[in-house]
Order: structure tokens, then C-alpha cells, then sequence
């Protein structure tokens, strides 16, 4: 494999600068073109459809992964924002647990996995309680 990159939770790939980056696979677990309510379009087309919680590659594949779950449990199923971006079960812990845990079995060794989290309505602190790995950085 020539691809050294992984996104796990792709959805519209919003914070790339390079949407087609060749050295990315996109992964989500949704693939969808809708409009929004402000009428712009929304796509989200992996290059795999594929679950965090089960990651379909080999140990030690990617030098670098990200890892941008949804952050949001309490939202409406057709609103503006579980469209966009997504929405966490009740199982949230070990969801997210177990995205943890396999984004770390496809990394590299000395890989970097990249975590972005907002604290909307789960605070990071009980996302790092539930995790066994502890970050460097914290912005």
C-alpha cells in the first residue's frame, strides 16, 4: 500500500486543504449527497465505507491517522448537524474505546495518531478516563 495516511471518520472532509490528498484513504461509515438547510451541498464520499470501531486494515499500516468521531449525542436524527457531522449512540464510551484502540493497531510504530474533540456536550476529560492512552498535546 502506497497510502500513508488514514482518516477514519472522513464525513464531508472539512479541515483538509487537499480533499483528493493521494497519500490519504478516506474512511466513513456513511456515504451521502443531500443539500443543507443554507443550500449548500453536503457530500461525504469515502474512498472505504468502513466503522472505526473495526478499522479493515492490517497492524501497523499508516504512518498517520486521524481520528474525528462525532462529538454530538443529543441531536435530532435529520437535523442540519447530524447530517454534517454525524452523532454518537448511547454506547458512546465504548465506541469510541474501541475507535481508539484500533486506530492505534493500525498505526505505524512512533506513528502519530491526529484526535480532534469538542466539548459541545462530553467533556475531554471523560473521553481520556475512558481511553488507556494519555495525549501530548491539548489545545
Amino acid at each position: 500500500m502506497n497510502k500513508s495516511i488514514l482518516d477514519v471518520c472522513c464525513g464531508s472532509k472539512m479541515f483538509w486543504f487537499d480533499k483528493n490528498n493521494p497519500k490519504a484513504i478516506f474512511m466513513d461509515n456513511r456515504q451521502t449527497e443531500d443539500i443543507l438547510c443554507d443550500g449548500r451541498k453536503l457530500e461525504i464520499k469515502p474512498d472505504i465505507l468502513a466503522d472505526f470501531r473495526n478499522i479493515p486494515f492490517p497492524d501497523n499500516s499508516f504512518y498517520l491517522v486521524v481520528f474525528d468521531p462525532p462529538h454530538l449525542l443529543k441531536l435530532g436524527e435529520t437535523s442540519y448537524m447530524a447530517k454534517k457531522y454525524g452523532k454518537l449512540t448511547n454506547n458512546w464510551p465504548q465506541d469510541i474505546k474501541k475507535g481508539f484502540n484500533e486506530c492505534m493497531r493500525v498505526l505505524k510504530p512512533n506513528g502519530t495518531l491526529i484526535f480532534k474533540w469538542n466539548e459541545q456536550q462530553i467533556r475531554l476529560k471523560e473521553i481520556l478516563d475512558n481511553i488507556d492512552y494519555k495525549p501530548l498535546f491539548r489545545k
